[in-house]
């Protein structure tokens, strides 16, 4: 089978729908992951409208169940995976940026707001790779894209002229940060195979999380992924980017 398939989660909208439609000129047909069915499905209408093969499942990323019905949905429909974006995220607190208030700040945080979005942003994305990385195996060149952040840069965080100095979410960036470790190890793990594994940040992008006031179209925002998805045989692995330019760690 010449088309490719890439399983983006939270992809009924915002950089994950970007994504998906700024795939399928590069071959790929997506399979979108959506906690809400019929948006889901009101996403694939919009894609197919677009010429985009694409298909939606009920997806939630901290359903263990969900995990497992992803992987033997693509075993029973491709019988492997090609390109997997863990996509799907959420912000601390009422998800304003810039961030402000107690549930931004790690000697105010309530414990179980930093285990919620940890529990979305890092070990849920853990286990979905895990369960889906053997299909992953079955791919002649398979591509693992975490969308991170640039609040998950420990380096830009600690450098008081950085332009994130100022941005700190505690539980979201360090979320962020447990993600990058992922790519890191994950990355190493498979430093023998023809898998890449690689961090993202799309930017400031104007999404429902981003708000209104970021600077950056979705058009903008998805090409980081794109890219990452799409590497060649000699591209990176275990890399932090933006735009095609690494981030420090």
């Amino acid at each position: 089978m010449s088309q490719k398939i890439a399983f983006i989660t939270g992809a009924n909208r915002g950089i994950g729908f970007q994504t998906a439609l700024d795939l399928a000129p590069h071959g790929v047909a997506s399979l979108i992951g959506s906690r809400d069915l019929a948006s889901g499905h009101r996403a694939v209408e919009k894609l197919r409208a677009a010429g985009v093969q694409a298909e939606a499942i009920l997806f939630d990323i901290t359903n263990p169940a969900h995990h497992l019905a992803a992987h033997d949905y693509l075993a029973q429909h491709w019988g492997r995976l090609d390109i997997l974006v863990n996509n799907a995220g959420i912000a601390a607190g009422d998800g304003t940026f810039p961030p402000v208030g107690p549930a931004h700040k790690a000697s105010e945080l309530p414990l179980d707001e930093l285990r919620r979005v940890m529990e979305t942003n890092f070990f849920a994305q853990v286990a979905l790779t895990q369960t889906l990385l053997p299909l992953l195996r079955l791919s002649p060149a398979g591509r693992i894209v975490n969308l991170s952040s640039i609040l998950g840069s420990q380096t830009l965080h600690a450098e008081p002229k950085s332009p994130i100095y100022s941005a700190k979410s505690f539980a979201y960036d360090v979320s962020k940060t447990a993600l990058n470790s992922l790519t890191i190890h994950l990355a190493y793990e498979l430093r023998d195979t023809t898998i890449k594994v690689n961090s993202a940040h799309p930017g400031w992008v104007k999404t429902d999380m981003g708000g209104p006031h970021a600077t950056m179209d979705l058009a903008e925002g998805a090409k980081t992924s794109v890219q990452l998805a799409t590497l060649p045989n000699d591209g990176p692995t275990g890399g932090y980017f933006h735009l095609g330019k690494p981030l420090p760690w």
